[in-house]
């Protein structure tokens, strides 16, 4: 039944790879993940920042959808702003089809007032789509007693490999306590197909969210503890997400839970466990996408990780604001 699952899935990607619009992955600890939700929010902690991020999707089909990423970002006085790069790798189907992107990124920093401030970000970005043709399987291969042993009819591409530039955009404004954010991935619509012209839809987020301290900070070395409701929305072609959750620390420990859904169908609650210590210089994320679609849990859902270190800040020549990102 796995087996078939499988087999079922590689069709599907064949599909979308080759002949509809193909869309993002996605991560859920998006605000572990800051630079791939928007580009605004780089150099937005203020102090040099590292993060690593892994998901493995449907782990019962061991290696169909599997996604990682890694970035750099720090805010540069010289530039008004914050620059950072950001490197993502999709691996789809074993191997069967495979993205890696490299981009650069500015976001400007503006002080509206003393309590207000607004940051524009823009990314360049090149992107690889790669497939490896000998890797999928089609119909016409199947054999009813034996499965998959005869040789496919299916015409191979000229180029298994499609390279190409994107731009994106994105903007942030927020206070001590609230925060919005708006961004626009894929402005370019760059044509990633292998065989007839498939533009790369853009892709729209909106986002935005509260930070609520509970309780008072007794001592200079303890971490505030907070509630911070947020909501994210995303559309990308004929398809949309909406996920919205709640974080919530007490001194290191940090947990969260999470509803995503869409307009056809509710997709995944999600559980978020992390751990950050008093010094804020690093923090571990993990969460568990239940899957509560029509597919179940059958596919053991949707693991995640995310790792980040912040590097000691030089003392700036001006006071700076940094956003006190939510944990999920």
């Amino acid at each position: 039944m796995k087996a078939l699952t499988l087999s079922l899935i590689t069709l599907a990607l064949v599909s979308i790879g080759l002949d509809a619009n193909a869309q993002d992955p996605h991560f859920t600890q998006y605000y572990a993940n800051p630079l791939y939700l928007n580009p605004a929010l780089a150099g937005s902690s203020k102090c040099p920042r590292a993060t690593l991020n892994y998901r493995n999707q449907y782990p019962a089909l061991s290696g169909v959808y599997q996604t990682y990423s890694a970035s750099y970002d720090q805010y540069a006085e010289k530039l008004n702003g914050g620059v950072g790069l950001l490197v993502m790798r999709d691996n789809a189907g074993n191997g069967a089809l495979t993205a890696t992107e490299i981009s650069g990124i500015y976001s400007y920093h503006l002080e509206v007032t003393r309590k207000f401030a607004v940051l524009a970000g823009f990314q360049a970005t090149v992107r690889q789509r790669a497939m490896d043709f000998n890797n999928f399987t089609f119909p016409d291969q199947i054999e009813p007693f034996y499965g998959f042993v005869r040789t496919t009819q299916e015409v191979p591409p000229g180029d298994e490999v499609n390279t190409h530039f994107d731009v994106s955009a994105g903007i942030i404004g927020f206070t001590e306590k609230f925060y919005f954010g708006f961004a626009a991935h894929h402005l370019t619509q760059p044509d990633e197909s292998f065989y007839e012209e498939s533009k790369l839809p853009m892709k729209l987020t909106a986002h935005a969210g509260f930070t609520i301290p509970l309780g008072k900070q007794r001592l200079h070395n303890e971490l505030q503890n907070y509630l911070i409701p947020n909501i994210v929305y995303q559309m990308q072609g004929p398809y949309d997400q909406l996920t919205i959750s709640a974080s919530f620390n007490r001194g290191p420990l940090f947990g969260g839970l999470g509803l995503r859904t869409s307009t056809v169908n509710t997709d995944a609650v999600v559980i978020l466990l992390g751990y950050e210590p008093t010094d804020y210089s690093w923090k571990i994320g993990y969460s568990y996408d239940i899957t509560v679609s029509k597919l179940a849990n059958d596919l053991g859902g949707a693991h995640e990780i995310s790792l980040s270190y912040q590097f000691p800040c030089r003392t700036p020549k001006k006071k700076i604001q940094a956003i006190n990102c939510p944990k999920f």
